[in-house]
């Protein structure tokens, strides 16, 4: 099978960018091009057309290479559950809770099978795969339990490209180091180094690159200038990268709760687009200020970061923000939150129990054990009727609407996706995604906007999609031309 590896020598080293870029450069060349990366550790998630869940790094690499995401793509999913566990899915599908000391003996093996099987059903419909590494490869830690770097590269003979960053600064010890740690077989496939987030006169590392060529007797292929775009990233550490206030020159402001466990803060990508909105995230124990609107968002374990709301004072201040004429939307988890009950009888966040929400929409939750992970295209009831949606579901609780929902209206023509008061002040959905909706998106940034006296924005726009192809355009015209490929494509 025809593939090229990109491992980094750190984490946040570029990895993820370099494989989105090369598929959509290779791509525009002409290959049938799948990312692949065999295990993925992340709160970003994505749920493919069949139903079974991926990172959503993947499902970016799939879209820049022109092809819908396949759970192959990534066929195991680790999602940290802030206990020191994390929840596997293999192929999409949910097989288990189990520990860093635990993963090796239980998951390994048929973790590996897995990868085996989905690289083996890509090879039958795809000329190339561009694999993507985790972390570093030289973790002599963590070598023999390795299923994302040197041994995939390994399994497919595939030339791999070594990312540095060379902004954090160590740029050549790193790429030495790591050399210096790969066994000679590994050492061998690695066919050019990239020198990534260069900032500066290039002239001014010409030494440095020819000392380093001589050194290792390795190219460099690739010094790739820093570049100001961000692109969905695997976990919450990337949130501190961000620019969260933007420039500060936009109309509305809305601020998101940046939960200690939060997943798919990748539905906020279509706001941080917006000129005319500032995006701010807030730490619980943060005041919340005066924004247009708060987004409680997805958390990978409802129930604890529920709890962090309550004992930080965060929820008593939503409370006050919404009696002061605020607006509050939850999504996924959020949503769950934003209810008068959470019930976990099975204990399947971790202790079960009976838990008080923040009681400000009257809805009850229980925790189950089967996860609904599925694409939804439904249609809007508010803020306008009429607007088609489409997103994705991805959650473990059952909602449902007590008895004293009167003036609680359903947000889509399926209710039970989502619901928002009669004052429409509290909002509340399921849909993961729902900000990529253009219309739906400007229709919801227009009331927020009236509220303020502001103009309305029009709403005849086209979907995030259509603006994330653009934008996988300019990585891809940004990194080719620092890229030479000739060592390394088959």
């Amino acid at each position: 099978m025809k593939a090229v590896m990109v491992v980094g020598t750190t984490s946040h080293a570029g990895k993820s960018m370099v494989a989105t870029a090369l598929c959509r450069i290779l791509s525009r060349r002409g290959f049938r091009v799948a990312p692949f990366k065999g295990q993925n550790m992340a709160l970003n998630s994505y749920v493919t057309a069949n139903g079974g869940e991926i990172g959503y790094a993947q499902a970016v690499q799939a879209w820049a290479a022109g092809v819908q995401p396949w759970v192959e793509m990534n066929p195991i999913l680790l999602k940290p559950q802030g206990d020191m566990t994390s929840q596997v899915i293999v192929k999409g599908r949910v097989v288990g809770r189990t520990t860093a000391v635990d993963y090796y003996e239980n998951f390994f093996e048929a973790g590996w099978s897995a990868i085996e099987d989905s690289l083996k059903r890509i090879s039958e419909e795809f000329d190339l795969v561009v694999c993507e590494g985790a972390g570093s490869p030289a973790e002599i830690n963590l070598k023999h339990r390795d299923l994302t770097n040197m041994r995939v590269a390994k399994y497919l003979n595939a030339p791999t490209i070594l990312v540095v960053d060379i902004d954090r600064g160590g740029a050549f010890a790193h790429v030495v180091g790591t050399l210096e740690l790969l066994d000679p077989d590994e050492r061998a496939l690695i066919k050019g180094v990239v020198i990534n987030k260069f900032r500066g006169q290039r002239s001014l590392l010409d030494s440095g690159i020819e000392w380093l060529e001589k050194k290792t007797g390795i190219p460099v292929i690739g010094v790739i200038p820093w570049l100001e775009q961000v692109f969905p990233a695997e976990d919450s550490l990337s949130l501190f990268d961000r620019n969260p206030s933007s420039n500060n020159k936009g109309d509305i402001t809305i601020g998101i709760v940046r939960l200690p466990r939060i997943s798919n803060f990748t539905d906020f990508d279509p706001l941080e687009s917006e000129p005319s909105v500032n995006v701010k995230y807030l730490h619980p124990k943060q005041s919340l200020g005066h924004p247009d609107a708060v987004i409680i968002p997805g958390s990978k374990t409802t129930i604890a970061d529920l709890i962090t709301l309550h004992k930080s004072g965060m929820a008593e201040e939503l409370h006050n923000y919404i009696s002061a004429g605020g607006t509050v939307l939850g999504i996924c988890g959020g949503f769950q939150m934003l209810g008068k009950i959470l019930a976990d009888p099975e204990g399947i966040e971790g202790q079960e129990g009976r838990y008080r929400g923040l009681g400000l929409l009257p809805l009850k939750t229980v925790i189950a054990g089967q996860k609904v992970a599925r694409q939804r295209s439904v249609t809007s009831n508010f803020p306008q009727e009429g607007l088609p949606v489409s997103g994705y579901e991805i959650h473990q609780g059952r909602t449902r609407l007590l008895e004293e929902s009167e003036g609680t209206k359903a947000l889509f023509d399926d209710p039970n996706l989502g619901v928002v008061d009669e004052s429409q002040s509290v909002w509340g959905t399921y849909l993961h995604g729902i900000f990529d909706n253009g219309p739906w998106r400007r229709a919801w940034l227009n009331r927020l906007r009236q509220q303020r006296g502001l103009r309305s924005l029009p709403t005849g726009v086209a979907n995030y999609r259509e603006q994330r192809e653009q934008m996988l355009d300019q990585l891809a015209d940004s990194i080719e031309p620092h890229l030479d490929l000739t060592q390394i494509l088959p």
